[in-house]
């Protein structure tokens, strides 16, 4: 049998591609998404010699690669002779700063061919061995424990020289200007995501947000960039750029993927992706575009028409209905706990008596020192419905039904007991009776649906409980039935309900 020509059959992948799936520390951009987010700008400007593209964040050049492929075919009547046509572009209008050494190493090698520019081997000559993609090692400028521009803890990012600092120069300074001393048309990019902080365990502040103001503040024609949509409920350092981004009217166009997999393969970030277009020169509403379990569905609105962004369409309508029918009653967002309900936090180590306090599962109801429990909210000698500020650990994908809560995660504690940080009161009465009506309704799929629109993480608190109305009267147990009359849900919003929300078991727990 006649051999098979090795060329047709074998795989050849990009090897952009290949880096995309390599870590959750820096999220590489697969060529497709890069090109994606491309699309969304005017073509036109690819055919302008004169537009200037800046990366601020290169890990492995794709997009100023992906721009060049465009600017190669856009200006080949302005500039026919292929070599002065590649080192005008090259020169003139690309231009990009890496987030590390290894990086900038990886961007000059996608882009220029080669790692030095200024090399034998590169495919435009630099008189510099950076060409036009830089790297600076900034150090953190520290007031107290944190960095006054990106946030960092002094006490983990004040460190060895031979240790990466990521004191990211794009957002390390007060005049991004002076980076180049130029005026960009086009920023496009993908930030880092997060710096690990002095906090409990893993935990971690965002940083991506800084990428974003500081690329607005250049004043950019257009600003396309691809971030985590956590920011959609704000939450951790997230909180003024939510309210900015919310009511920014330059933002023409935003696309959301609920699975982070689906834009970044092998990579798993809870709450999704989403990419962005700004646009300088324009106002308006903005074109949403949802991607979830297959489908698209895009619709034109404005994205600060609540607090908290509802990212799905078919969403958006049934909150609307529900929250004209409650008129001007309250929120439950009003009613529950702020974090440390009692002050104590998760890590408070159980007491050998006091008042009977919930630890973390595995360890239940033990005891905090009266001294130590505070009960400013007044919830101490009250019946409480405790409910989990991470009831969904591990789930990342919002595609899938969501839980929240059920038996096994939601504890009723009688008058005299407390919490740690692990929990938070959502609502407290004065019968036993009255709690558990409470229960039935937050165990509903309706009412775990409207939570689910100010979720984008595995925490929940207070704040993601604005759009399930505080119904006053808890003297009976709910159903959906019950609130699907209420508040007047059709046939086909219960469908999407129900396909959101998973099912659980009874509600009783005494």
């Amino acid at each position: 049998m006649a051999k098979k020509n090795l060329f047709s059959v074998a795989h050849n992948p990009d090897v952009l591609s290949c880096l995309a799936n390599l870590s959750n520390d820096e999220v590489f951009t697969p060529p497709d998404i890069a090109n994606i987010m491309l699309d969304t700008l005017p073509q036109e400007i690819f055919q302008n010699k004169s537009t200037t593209f800046l990366d601020p964040a290169c890990k492995s050049g794709v997009f100023l690669r992906e721009i060049a492929k465009r600017l190669l075919v856009g200006i080949k009547d302005k500039i026919p002779d292929l070599r002065k046509r590649v080192d005008h572009i090259f020169h003139n209008q690309l231009f990009g700063l890496s987030i590390t050494e290894l990086t900038s190493l990886l961007s000059r090698r996608s882009v220029y061919c080669s790692k030095y520019p200024n090399s034998e081997y590169s495919v435009t000559v630099f008189d510099n061995p950076e060409g036009n993609i830089r790297f600076k090692k900034n150090e953190h400028v520290w007031r107290d424990d944190n960095c006054v521009f990106c946030g960092a803890s002094k006490s983990v990012y004040d460190r060895d020289d031979a240790l990466e600092f990521h004191a990211y120069e794009f957002i390390h300074t007060i005049n991004p200007d002076e980076i180049f001393k130029m005026k960009f048309d086009v920023i496009v990019g993908n930030p880092p995501y997060q710096l690990t902080d002095s906090g409990h365990g893993k935990s971690a502040i965002p940083i991506y947000q800084h990428f974003v103001q500081q690329a607005i503040r250049l004043n950019p024609r257009y600003l396309v960039m691809i971030i985590p949509s956590r920011w959609f409920s704000g939450g951790k350092g997230l909180d003024n750029f939510r309210s900015d981004m919310l009511k920014d009217k330059h933002i023409r166009k935003l696309v959301d993927y609920e699975n982070f997999r689906d834009v970044f393969p092998g990579v798993d970030l809870a709450g999704g992706a989403c990419y962005f277009l700004r646009n300088r020169d324009e106002e308006g509403s903005c074109s949403v575009t949802n991607f979830y379990n297959g489908n698209k569905v895009s619709s034109e609105r404005y994205l600060n028409e609540f607090d908290t962004f509802i990212r799905q369409n078919l969403a958006i309508d049934i909150v609307r209905k529900i929250r004209s029918i409650h008129g001007g009653g309250k929120f439950l967002d009003e009613v529950a706990s702020s974090r440390k309900p009692f002050g104590l936090p998760t890590n408070y180590a159980p007491k050998e008596k006091g008042i009977p306090c919930w630890f973390i599962q595995r360890i239940g109801l033990k005891y905090a020192s009266a001294n130590d429990v505070a009960d400013t909210n007044k919830y101490l000698n009250k019946w409480k419905l405790l409910l989990p500020i991470a009831p969904i650990a591990g789930q990342t994908d919002f595609t899938k039904p969501v839980g929240f809560y059920y038996d096994g995660n939601t504890i009723i504690s009688k008058p005299g007991e407390c919490c740690t940080e692990s929990y938070f009161v959502a609502n407290a009465f004065n019968s036993k009776a009255e709690v558990l009506s409470f229960k039935s309704y937050i165990f509903t799929k309706t009412a775990r649906f409207l939570l689910l629109q100010a979720v984008v993480s595995q925490h929940v608190t207070k704040k993601n409980f604005c759009f399930v109305p505080d119904i006053g009267s808890y003297t009976s147990i709910f159903s959906d039935e019950m609130l699907r009359k209420k508040w007047k849900i059709t046939d086909a919003e219960w469908d999407f309900i129900d396909s959101k929300i998973s099912t659980i078991g009874g509600v009783a727990n005494e």
